[in-house]
């Protein structure tokens, strides 16, 4: 199935899928173990910084062969490009998904190049994901408030023709330095304007109570990175910290299954 079919599917049953970043073997592991355990179809995310850290054939590679190993329904996705070469060599790699971020560029200029991506993916059947609004990066101000309109991501979509739009409801990459305040009014009006599947980004840190709240308006997809990245390297740090040992095959281990009961607690909250 293709994602954007798997869209149309969660959007009739009211459903979300979580999409989590992957770094490396260990965190793709952990990741589709917690998959696998709770039975559920999940989206393996890479960046620009994954892929050229491990490279784009084995990132590809790579997911594919440890999807086929678990046996779990996945679908690969090219988070925050905004490179449209390396989004070509992610649709000539196979990924399923990818994402052109061209949000802070004025919005013309973002529904310009996210309509040749959208042409670009077509004849790979790839979904497309864009972003409009400002969902602050890491380092970036949290202050700054500049929401996603309705009206405006009704268009966003009609012009681009895109499968996924991730909007700024008031969520942000990184940790959060007070507890986030989702406006849920303003995604249910957005649902009801835009066929496109709503994406919530800096998915880490928000509570469930907001989160569930999300998916019974208009959520379909809620990306999960820095609670991997920093629960993996806490739990490895502290493994070191008591271990002289030298084989990671058995250092790392804790470390995965920490980030994979982190994930399965996040599907069972998306799940209720």
């Amino acid at each position: 199935m293709k994602l954007q079919d798997k869209y149309e599917q969660l959007d009739q049953a009211n459903k979300a899928l979580l999409a989590v970043n992957f770094y490396n073997f260990e965190t793709l592991s952990a990741v589709l173990k917690a998959a696998a355990n709770r039975q559920v179809p999940i989206i393996l995310q890479s960046t620009k910084r994954t892929i050229e850290y491990l490279g784009l054939e084995v990132t590809a590679k790579l997911a594919r062969a440890a999807t086929s190993q678990y046996g779990v329904e996945a679908w690969l996705h090219l988070d925050h490009a905004q490179d449209p070469d390396l989004i070509q060599r992610a649709l000539d790699a196979g990924y399923d998904s990818v994402m052109i971020d061209a949000s802070e560029e004025p919005i013309e200029q973002n529904r310009e190049i996210t309509r040749k991506v959208v042409e670009m993916a077509k004849p790979y059947g790839a979904s497309v994901e864009a972003e409009l609004g400002y969902i602050a990066k890491l380092g970036q101000s949290k202050d700054e408030v500049a929401f996603t309109q309705p009206d405006e991501a009704s268009q966003f979509v009609e012009d681009t023709g895109i499968n996924a739009l991730a909007v700024a409801i008031g969520s942000a990459h990184g940790f959060y330095d007070k507890e986030p305040n989702l406006d849920i009014e303003l995604l249910a009006k957005i649902h009801n304007t835009t066929p496109a599947a709503l994406v919530l980004h800096g998915g880490s840190g928000i509570p469930d109570t907001q989160i569930q709240q999300a998916i019974r308006n208009g959520i379909r997809k809620i990306n999960l990175a820095t609670e991997v990245k920093s629960g993996f390297m806490n739990t490895l740090r502290d493994i070191l910290a008591q271990s002289d040992g030298i084989d990671l095959r058995k250092e790392f281990p804790p470390a995965i299954t920490y980030v994979q009961e982190l994930l399965e607690n996040k599907i069972a909250v998306i799940s209720e």
